[in-house]
């Protein structure tokens, strides 16, 4: 039966319409240098002969005589003033236009309209504003177009600072184009107004934690030694973060240790936060909460982050009753339920296609006015493909249109999963193209959802065809990691 089901994804997907500004209103021309002519020029260009009256100058005019100058008339300065602030108006118009698009993380509408901008005369280059690009870019999968627009500002004469080259490098870590990365920190090494900072070294260190180079995040913590930049808290927190994640539980609990002695990075509630995320996404529920109680005995008091980290450990593991005492915990002691909050219960009831008490916690978040995004599509498409209920997916890409949510790659994903689970592998490869048609990359999880697809089907052509687009994007740096 599911098989049979066609999910017309095509349709119903967000269309994401291009965000077009209104163009530039052509105003009126101006006739070309009209000035008044002196009555003397005037009889000279005229085919008729003037014949001046007696006591009358010829080269005199009315707007010579001193005193005697008319004042503009007010509706030719109305006509200035309207112009001027439909000026003002569009400019305005197309700069909300550009934040919005950057807001909605939309990177491709971001950079036309940022073009059109460029173009106009009162166009003035703005550190914060390529800043913004910089940043959509990287987080877009974007790296080489980030370079881009890096180097038009510079040939724009907008003057690079330490901030905007590490933007750019971040852009790089964030697409595992870690020696595009190294390369942007030697650059700044040789620029004496662009030297490294302990934010550029931490982007840095991120990004090889993230690819298991360790030894790259010992040789960058000698770089500092010797720079003379000391690790902060931030800088701490990744590297136990990244240890956590490769199972090297005994150089964490020694980076811990080495915070907790020291008086330049001590401990936050992010450190807090980090470890308990690494054992709450391995399901190690017990070391959560010896840590937990730990970081409590160290004066650290828990946020809304850390509650929503034990919500949603407690909730893969099916632990229901745990999750529902920490909400009413935080309801106890004034905490907000946010929108992470609300995403952890869908997403524990969506795996297990629990679509009754998944609706009920969705419709519980709409009426007390929280607002849905990216992620609370993803939960509720899986939900219901989970379930088996595929023309609700349907409904939901529908509604998530509405609501305008921001097409990324993790929800063509779901949509992607939903087709799989549905069997319809027409669709599945519609939604895929879309997905490339839209400039937004696909992922190692992406191909690997429908590699299992089609091998199910034993369609190795299809197979061949996605491996080497996985292949091309990876050796282009354009395989984000999941």
């Amino acid at each position: 039966m599911a098989s049979s089901m066609s999910l017309s994804f095509s349709s119903s997907l967000l269309s994401s319409a291009l965000l077009r500004p209104e163009p530039m209103p052509k105003s009126k021309p101006h006739p070309t240098n009209s000035f008044i002519v002196p009555s003397a020029v005037a009889g000279a260009v005229s085919d008729k002969k003037r014949h001046w009256k007696e006591g009358e100058y010829p080269g005199l005019s009315h707007h010579s005589i001193p005193g005697s100058s008319k004042k503009t008339p007010l509706k030719n300065l109305k006509k200035k003033l309207d112009r001027k602030n439909a000026a003002k108006a569009w400019v305005s118009t197309v700069t909300e236009t550009l934040s919005d698009c950057i807001l909605k993380k939309q990177w491709l509408q971001a950079l036309q309209v940022f073009e059109m901008l460029r173009e106009q005369p009162f166009y003035q280059p703005k550190e914060g504003t390529y800043m913004k690009l910089l940043v959509l870019l990287g987080k877009s999968g974007q790296p080489h177009r980030a370079r881009q627009l890096f180097d038009e500002m510079v040939e724009e004469g907008c003057e690079p600072t330490p901030e905007l080259y590490t933007a750019l490098l971040a852009a790089y870590c964030r697409n595992n184009l870690i020696d595009d990365a190294f390369s942007t920190l030697n650059q700044m090494k040789t620029l004496p107004r662009c030297q490294p900072d302990v934010f550029t070294y931490s982007t840095l260190i991120k990004a090889c934690v993230d690819a298991s180079r360790f030894d790259l995040v010992e040789s960058l913590y000698e770089e500092m030694d010797e720079r003379l930049i000391t690790p902060n808290t931030v800088t701490q927190n990744i590297v136990l973060s990244g240890y956590g994640k490769a199972g090297k539980f005994d150089q964490m609990e020694k980076v811990l240790s080495g915070m907790l002695e020291s008086s330049a990075c001590k401990p936050d509630v992010w450190t807090m936060n980090t470890i308990l995320s690494v054992f709450g996404n391995k399901g190690q529920i017990d070391m959560m909460e010896r840590w937990y109680e730990k970081f409590r005995n160290f004066g650290i008091e828990p946020e809304t982050r850390s509650f929503n980290i034990l919500i949603g450990a407690y909730g893969k593991k099916r632990m229901y009753d745990k999750m529902s005492s920490v909400m009413e915990y935080m309801r106890k002691l004034q905490f907000p339920w946010t929108t992470s909050t609300y995403n952890n219960v869908i997403e524990a009831f969506a795996d297990v296609g629990d679509v009754k008490h998944m609706e009920y916690t969705f419709d519980q978040m709409r009426a007390e006015g929280m607002k849905a995004d990216t992620k609370t599509f993803c939960c509720l498409i899986n939900g219901y493909a989970n379930a088996g209920l595929f023309h609700k997916v349907i409904s939901t890409a529908q509604l998530a249109a509405k609501f305008e949510i921001p097409e990324n790659t993790s929800f063509y994903n779901a949509v992607i999963f939903a087709c799989a689970k549905a069997e319809d592998l027409m669709e599945m490869a519609r939604v895929f193209n879309r997905m490339k048609d839209k400039q937004c990359p696909p992922n190692e999880l992406t191909f690997s959802i429908m590699v299992d697809a089609y091998r199910k089907e034993g369609m190795n052509d299809k197979i061949y065809y996605l491996e080497q687009l996985q292949q091309e994007l990876l050796n282009n740096g354009c395989l984000p990691s999941q």
